[in-house]
Order: C-alpha cells, then structure tokens, then sequence
C-alpha cells in the first residue's frame, strides 16, 4: 500500500491570523525549547507562557496571546505548592482571577516518556483536557537515557511531536543548557544531543548578565524578534521586559567605533552583531561598517560565536 499523498496545489494554507500560539514568541502548534543554564529563570518563562495562553494576556507583558485556551503542566521539581505560589503571583501581576485559569496541572509524582505505559498516560489525559499548550518542565526528569546519544533522544521528541500533530497543540520543553556554555551561540548550548535544537519550531533561550536576563527567541518559519532584557520582579515573583535606554542625542554620540570597543571591553563572551545593535543602538547598516573598519585594523576579531577585541 503506498503512503498518502497530494498535489502541491491541495496542501492546505494557514492564516495570518492562526500562526501564533503568543505573538512573535510561539508559533500555533509549534514543538520547542525553552532553554538555559540552571538558575536562570527557565520554569518562570514557561509559566509565564503557560498563564499567558490560559488567560489570554500577553506573555511578559510584551507579547499577546493568539486567544484563550486550554494549558496542561507537568512540574517536575517543583512541590505543587511551590507551583501554585508561581502561577499565583504571575496571575496577580497580570490582573487575572487565578481561581478561574483553565490551567490543568499533573500531580503525578513522576512522568517517564522512555515508558510506554506512561506516554500512553500522557496521551489519554491530553486527550481529556484538550489542552493547547503542554508544558514539560524539566526534561531531564523525564526519563533515564542518555541524552547525548543521538539515537536516545529521538525517540522521545519524536513521541511529542506526534502528540503535536495528533492533538494540533504546541509542546514547550523545558531544557538545560550547558553551565560551561557562555561561549556558544544559544542553540548550540542546550545540554546533550543535536536532536534538541533541531526539533524546535519555536524556541526561547535565556542567558544570565547579572542580576539581568537576556532572551533569545528562535522560529523555523517565522522571524524572530530582536533579543530582549527581561529581570526577575519580586511583590510579586514575575519576569519582565526591562526596556532599552533611550537612544543618546546625537550631537553627543560616541563614534560607533568606540562604542563597539567598549560594550566588547564589557563583555564576558563575544557578541553577535543581534548583541551588538542592542547595546550600541547602532542601525545595522553602520555597526556592519564600523565592524569590518575595526576587523581590518585589527582591533577586533571574528570567531563562530561573535565578535571580540582583539589580544
């Protein structure tokens, strides 16, 4: 028997208005990761997805939600109190009545997607709750293989996004980077095999500047936004968008130059020409001129990760 198919022509086509799960940080039924070095925010931003699709608010209070639906958790290292304090200060901060969030959390003491008879589990309570989101946090409690093995890996991610297709819901996989990663580019820092960053439509990437959080946003069909500031708010316990200083008066402008010297002379790993126009406020067109006068002079220096000065 051969496989289904059809004429290109019959494929069928998506709206505008269907592409996002949350505007320009999640695409509609898309797989993905929310990654990280530990300690740097990971289960906060993917709560905060999680109370954003449940509430139909805007995630980090910067990006809407695509409409009200449906949100499956399984916490995995968190006790559920310590959960429903989270979603209760992120529900506070957003102006939503907890008591009334389509929010449906797994209290199950563990979930192994390398069990058969678990993953049937999964599929059954997904099947009850219809959920739009499902969020898996952290991965490494979810099973017990290696997960630099290419060949181990795969099967798992596979199985989530068969859930994906089956139940049309989008899949945010909490992750952990590498703590030896502040030199990679994002994706290339998730902890274990390849499969990882090539599996995800839509993935967020958290780093720590100190007592700051930089966010990286990531989609295979889509562009992504500029990377952003977030910090962790405390009265209550939430994450937000810190917003760029104004851009300085042009009459006292330091030369673009000089001011690619310094933010390298700040930095502790090199910086993209994303990180660079970020924290210069540099229009590309003049950072990409500044950047190849500074290269041919020697000054700076061009590796996979980015730019650096110079020895």
């Amino acid at each position: 028997m051969s496989l289904p198919f059809v004429c290109a022509a019959q494929l069928p086509a998506q709206l505008p208005e269907h592409r996002w799960l949350i505007e320009q940080l999640w695409s509609a039924e898309a797989v993905g990761i929310i990654g990280g070095e530990p300690k740097c925010g990971k289960s906060f931003l993917a709560l905060d997805l999680a109370v954003s699709v449940a509430s139909g608010t805007s995630c980090l209070g910067r990006f809407p939600a695509a409409r009200t639906a449906r949100v499956l958790l399984f916490a995995a290292e968190d006790p559920l109190h310590v959960v429903r304090e989270r979603l209760e200060g992120i529900t506070t901060a957003r102006g939503v009545e907890f008591s009334r969030l389509p929010l449906y959390v797994i209290t199950a003491p563990s979930l192994r997607l390398d069990h058969a008879d678990q993953c049937d589990r999964l599929a059954a309570t997904i099947e009850k709750v219809h959920p739009a989101l499902l969020v898996l946090d952290p991965f490494v409690r979810l099973h017990a293989i290696d997960e630099n093995a290419a060949g181990e890996v795969a099967p798992l991610l596979a199985f989530l996004r068969q859930l994906q297709r089956k139940h049309h819901l989008a899949v945010a996989l909490v992750h952990h980077a590498r703590k030896d990663a502040g030199r990679s580019r994002p994706g290339q820092a998730l902890r274990g095999s390849s499969e990882f960053h090539a599996w995800g439509d839509s993935n967020l990437y958290l780093r720590r500047r100190d007592r700051l959080l930089r966010l990286t946003v990531e989609h295979r069909a889509a562009q992504s936004p500029d990377d952003l500031t977030l910090e962790l708010a405390t009265h209550p316990l939430t994450l937000h968008v810190v917003d760029s200083a104004p851009a300085p008066d042009p009459s006292s402008q330091v030369p673009p130059a000089q001011r690619i010297e310094q933010a390298l002379v700040a930095a502790i790993a090199p910086l993209t020409i994303r990180e660079l126009r970020a924290v210069c406020h540099i229009r590309s067109e003049t950072l990409c001129a500044a950047l190849d006068a500074l290269l041919a002079a020697g000054r700076v220096i061009r590796s996979n990760g980015g730019y650096s000065l110079a020895v």
